[in-house]
């Protein structure tokens, strides 16, 4: 149920009017104008969904359970990041602020809790050519490193850090292919490696924007790989394998789609012919920034997009109120400064990376197995066979 009308929206919480439009002013439930009444709204109907499992009154612990996996209730407790006020923040910190000087390195040291450790990501070989599939050569790295290295169990946090910001290397020299080899922070590498020094400024602002983002499905998937015991190369594993799917880490590939039918048929009528085959738009709007993505307004405020992002962005307004998520400026970003069309991905990976370490050791510091229940929905259960053999 994307949008709904106020009649559907009162019957599913069973509120007064004015309870629904409390719930409005506070941010809770989405709104959009109707595009046949403009003096009507339309409801986003998962929030008003969400809202109303809330006041259903006392939930048993399956019903709580089943309602956190999509954008819900916290799942469990982290120290690491949250987003509150419309913000995202790191160990109390807005990050929006910390992109202005800081960079991944930083942010390392601030998620990993690191102390006197000495951190430093090894650079990137000189010399070494970008590869065609970086996503497959991180992979190939990340195994080999999975196979060999030690298990975290029993392992020292100083131990755990170091390793870790070697893993970040391997994982850049791998995506980035050849860039200096001279210990540089990791924006500038990537910048030598694609070529675009004068992009190195938003690069850093970029990963500083994407290291973390409370317990997204990659993340989710690299700590419940750690809770096992297993290596930080295998929980790496674990995030970059789901990092790639289209609903997470790689949307900013139909973006770049969409660009691409645009420049030959002009933004409107992308947009438009899009739309009309039913597609979802691509990198607009987030389920947790009702009021927009901060990061992307971090961004696009740093650089002005290629008459063809704007445009999009432009064509959009007309059909949605939904503004641009940070998705589509990686893919303007890319696109404004010649980065290769995988930048993009490669960006979201090497920052995300330092966020799955991070959730990686604070669950590895409490020691405890991720292991949910499933809710059963399949057939019967065969009690009588099954007491035939007993």
């Amino acid at each position: 149920m994307p949008w709904i009308t106020s009649e559907v929206a009162l019957a599913l919480l069973k509120v007064q009017p004015q309870t629904l439009y409390a719930n409005v002013s506070r941010g809770r439930i989405r709104t959009r104008p109707h595009p046949q009444d403009v003096r009507r709204s339309l409801y986003h109907g998962e929030d008003v969904k969400r809202l109303a499992g809330r006041h259903a009154g006392r939930r048993s612990v399956a019903d709580v359970a089943a309602q956190t996996i999509s954008f819900g209730e916290p799942v469990l407790a982290s120290g690491l990041s949250t987003i509150a006020d419309g913000r995202l923040w790191y160990r109390g910190e807005d990050t929006v602020r910390l992109s202005e000087q800081a960079g991944l390195e930083e942010i390392a040291r601030l998620l990993w809790q690191v102390g006197k450790v000495d951190l430093a990501f090894p650079p990137t070989v000189k010399g070494t050519p970008i590869p065609t599939n970086p996503f497959e050569a991180a992979l190939l790295a990340l195994a080999r490193r999975a196979s060999h290295d030690f298990p975290t169990g029993g392992r020292s946090h100083a131990v755990l850090c170091r390793e870790a910001a070697g893993l970040v290397g391997t994982m850049a020299a791998a995506m980035l292919g050849g860039g200096s080899d001279g210990a540089l922070p990791l924006h500038q590498q990537a910048a030598l490696a694609w070529q675009a020094p004068d992009a190195a400024d938003l690069i850093r602002r970029a990963l500083v924007l994407l290291a973390d983002h409370e317990l997204n499905a990659s993340t989710f998937a690299a700590r419940t790989a750690a809770s096992t015991g297993a290596p930080l190369a295998a929980g790496l594993l674990a995030g970059l394998g789901t990092l790639a799917g289209p609903l997470h880490g790689t949307a900013a590939v139909s973006v770049q789609a969409l660009a691409e039918t645009a420049r030959r048929v002009g933004a409107r009528r992308a947009v438009h012919d899009w739309l009309s085959r039913g597609h979802r738009l691509p990198a607009f709007g987030h389920p947790l920034y009702p009021d927009g993505d901060p990061r992307a307004t971090a961004l696009l405020a740093c650089f002005a997009c290629s008459e063809i992002y704007e445009g999009i962005r432009e064509a959009v307004a007309e059909h949605s109120d939904e503004p641009p998520n940070v998705d589509f400026a990686l893919a303007a970003l890319a696109d404004r400064h010649g980065l290769p069309a995988s930048a993009p991905f490669t960006l979201f990976a090497l920052a995300r990376s330092v966020g799955w370490i991070a959730h990686m050791l604070e669950q590895t510091a409490r020691g405890s197995l991720i292991r949910p229940r499933a809710h059963y929905d399949g057939p019967p259960l065969n009690m009588a066979a099954a007491a035939e053999t007993a």
